[in-house]
């Protein structure tokens, strides 16, 4: 016993100096206290979400995209496409101009801004070109943090969008953090067990918000799961409603905002 407490307290002590030094707590996967108070760090982080289509990161972590902005870093809201396949009986042109308004709607509440990648919706694509084409995109935000689609979704622009994401990871020399969101679980995102929790009970109002914005995507339907995935996820992590991310295991310790509200488990 007396082993474990030194390791647990070695093993805090490490995370709160690493969170210390970037400026943002440590989000744990619920089996350490919170890190380091936000602000004590140099300067403000570049937080990158990669969605296939405007909605995608609203709903996959708009809470805690709230979270970073009320801290004070830069958000951006990057989609793959316009969604230009998202609304029946309209044209891509039409269905584009509607939901890109959505988006940027969408931005706003959650303090981020939007930058469009230029693919089209249900029609992604992974080739050298485009894996090109994505980095020239990413690379300008110079993220210090990019969350995206867990690998295995079940939609293709998902799993496009992912990949892309991953590649520009691996050029970049791994030189920002990798984290992976979820959306619609049990329905879209399978065998998805996460590393870390995001605290989202204060600025879940402004996530639903966002993703209300997306009114041509019938919000009532696809909102009903994620409000109970953030209800859930924050049963398992202690705290009253939680975003849930898997982390890449060979990431910079880029922590997330801390979990304030989770006990130990």
């Amino acid at each position: 016993m007396t082993v474990t407490f030194k390791r647990r307290d070695l093993l805090k002590g490490a995370a709160s100096a690493a969170g210390a030094a970037l400026g943002l707590p440590l989000a744990s996967n619920g089996m350490a206290d919170s890190q380091a108070q936000a602000g004590s760090g140099p300067g403000k982080l570049r937080v990158v979400v990669a969605g296939a289509h405007p909605d995608d990161p609203e709903s996959g972590c708009g809470g805690t995209m709230a979270r970073y902005a009320d801290l004070g870093h830069e958000v951006f809201s990057l989609y793959l496409t316009r969604g230009e396949a998202g609304i029946t009986g309209k044209s891509h042109d039409e269905a584009a101009q509607i939901r890109t308004r959505e988006a940027e709607a969408a931005c706003k509440i959650l303090g981020a801004q939007p930058v469009f990648a230029g693919q089209i919706d249900g029609s992604s694509e992974v080739t050298n070109r485009r894996y090109d084409d994505f980095r020239k995109v990413l690379e300008p935000l110079a993220p210090d943090i990019v969350f995206t689609h867990w690998p295995i979704d079940t939609h293709r622009d998902h799993r496009t969008a992912s990949l892309l994401v991953f590649d520009a990871w691996l050029k970049s020399r791994k030189q920002f953090a990798l984290y992976y969101f979820e959306v619609l679980t049990g329905g879209q995102t399978s065998q998805f067990r996460p590393t870390h929790y995001v605290d989202i009970t204060a600025t879940e109002p402004r996530k639903r918000a966002a993703c209300y914005a997306h009114a041509s995507q019938h919000p009532d339907g696809f909102y009903g799961v994620h409000d109970k995935m953030n209800h859930f996820r924050g049963m398992e992590c202690g705290c009253g409603l939680a975003e849930a991310f898997v982390r890449h295991v060979q990431n910079h310790d880029v922590p997330l905002p801390d979990l304030s509200n989770v006990k130990p488990l």
